[in-house]
């Protein structure tokens, strides 16, 4: 009995330990396209630095300046960092110009289709209570066209290769087990010393005060015929560990009854947000109530469902009021016919109707976005490594005849960048 007291009061002491851990990190981003575009604040190269998915400093391939993107930054970095990093990025914006080409050779991908290759890498820490950090995870991982080519397992020290078109570069990769643990060791140490670092710069910026969450319970119509699809949203809260779910009668839903969850999403006021969702038949009766609990509450928020759902009726709605514009249309019609037959509308001697001025042919080349043939294929980095003041790694071009891979370590977001182009330079623009 005694030891059963122990075990659930350990657990809740630890549960309530990880609640107020804080998780912190640092990514860089790459991403290269094959060709210029022609469209506003879309560029040929961009690069860039995130902590805690806020952007920290940035640097693209028309002013080729490696810039700080917060105060703190600016204020604590001296001006050998910035003019460091802004020759390490020039060097990587000729690396990526020159992968690219290879890559589109290897995949026999011609120049008219716009092509793009990615890179991320990084790192997770998790601020313990007492101040300590905690390693999570390291990332570094490759894509091109949107689709994942290469990532590296830090576990095993090992290259991950997704496609098959990949496993000439992982084998090539993998052969050089200096590199690999050289990789290893920055995910692991250097880029925590840098994150470290930048906690330490930005901790006004980054140490935000807790807030509580907001709780809204609704229905709206789901696809399913006779279903209502009912969510619960918590938003405003901070920091991001959050638990949300569902009880009906007081039983608690699961994914086994279909509860779906969007995860912890951060809104843009540094705060965070989280949905889950049912569906549920139209007519049920039964009582439904989220449960929300936070570092930041006493005791759980419990918003109870009022039955209601938002938009079910308005199928109804629509339908009277296409009856009612329909009828009215059609008895226009037949008082502008009639009026015609009279003779009271005409045009010229003919009693021809005057041309509408919109009978213009349609011109279907319009500024659509052109679709790519979204494949990948396998490439190594050979070149010196040096450890740049972008807290990333330099490195050579990709070849599978080279025997080794380089260093370059700033990453590229994995983010799918799919066939449209219009899609793919959705996640450049969010690197201006």
């Amino acid at each position: 009995m005694y030891t059963f007291i122990l075990f659930v009061f350990y657990f809740s002491t630890e549960c309530i330990f990880q609640s107020q851990s804080e998780i912190y990190s640092l990514n860089y981003i790459y991403t290269a396209l094959s060709k210029p575009v022609e469209l506003p604040g879309i560029h040929e190269f961009t690069a860039m630095g995130l902590m805690n998915n806020r952007q920290i400093d940035y640097y693209d391939s028309v002013d080729k300046k490696k810039i700080p993107k917060q105060d703190w930054m600016r204020e604590k970095l001296p001006a050998d960092y910035w003019e460091k990093g802004t020759q390490s990025r020039k060097s990587k914006e000729q690396w990526f110009k020159v992968n690219v080409d290879i890559l589109m050779n290897r995949m026999r991908h011609n120049n008219t289709d716009v092509h793009i290759l990615q890179w991320r890498h990084g790192c997770e820490i998790d601020k313990q209570p007492g101040g300590t950090l905690k390693f999570m995870k390291g990332t570094d991982q490759y894509s091109y066209d949107g689709d994942d080519f290469l990532a590296f397992d830090d576990a095993t020290m090992q290259w991950v290769a997704p496609v098959d078109q990949a496993l000439q570069t992982k084998r090539k990769w993998d052969e050089v087990q200096i590199l690999n643990q050289y990789t290893k060791g920055y995910l692991e140490k250097e880029c925590v010393d840098w994150l470290s670092r930048f906690m330490e710069y930005g901790d006004k910026e980054f140490s935000k005060a807790d807030s509580p969450p907001n709780i809204y319970v609704f229905a709206n119509k789901a696809k399913t015929a006779g279903n209502v699809c009912l969510t619960c949203m918590a938003t405003g809260f901070y920091p991001k560990d959050v638990i949300i779910n569902f009880k009906t009668n007081g039983i608690q839903l699961n994914k086994n009854d279909g509860v779906l969850s969007t995860g912890a999403r951060p809104n843009n006021d540094d705060t965070y947000q989280i949905k889950i969702s049912v569906q549920i038949p139209e007519a049920d009766k039964q009582t439904y109530e989220c449960f929300v609990n936070h570092r930041t509450l006493n005791e759980s928020i419990v918003e109870k469902w009022d039955g209601t759902c938002r938009d079910c009726s308005q199928s109804t709605v629509g339908i009277i009021a296409i009856i009612i514009i329909g009828g009215a249309a059609a008895i226009g019609i037949i008082i502008v016919l009639f009026r015609w037959k009279e003779g009271k509308i005409c045009a010229g001697n003919t009693g021809a109707l005057p041309p509408t001025g919109i009978q213009a042919p349609l011109n279907g080349s319009g500024i659509g976005a052109t679709n790519s043939n979204l494949t990948t294929t396998p490439m190594t980095m050979n070149g010196a490594r040096g450890t740049s003041s972008d807290s990333g790694k330099d490195g050579g071009s990709i070849n599978s005849s080279d025997s080794g891979k380089g260093s370059q370590k700033e990453g590229l977001q994995m983010e799918p960048v799919r066939r449209k182009l219009r899609h793919r330079c959705c996640l450049i623009e969010v690197a201006r």
